[in-house]
């Protein structure tokens, strides 16, 4: 049986996700935007892939240093969704793999 807290928390999490992606459209209607807020922008989904990774350069599991080496050669190589492809894939292989 599925937990009803578990059930609670992914609508929440569903919810609070669609929100911010409405909120965006609403409050960015006026495409007139300047270049810092562009520039900010066009940064913004590099900086989301670095906080979810970032703490496997702390980590002393193998498998997640050698996710995070394959991840960083996929990211000077390609564009933002294949590395991020390429790095749940690896993580989750090596994580099978080495443990």
């Amino acid at each position: 049986m599925i937990d009803p807290a578990n059930v609670l928390a992914i609508v929440l999490m569903a919810s609070v996700t669609y929100l911010t992606r409405v909120g965006g459209y609403v409050v960015l209607r006026n495409p007139t935007l300047g270049r810092r807020a562009t520039a900010v922008m066009e940064a913004a989904p590099g900086c989301v892939l670095i906080s979810v990774i970032a703490p496997d350069f702390v980590s002393k599991n193998p498998a997640d240093l050698a996710a995070l080496a394959i991840t960083v050669l996929a990211a000077t190589r390609l564009s933002m969704l294949p590395t991020v492809v390429i790095g749940v894939a690896s993580a989750g292989m090596l994580r099978h793999l080495i443990g």
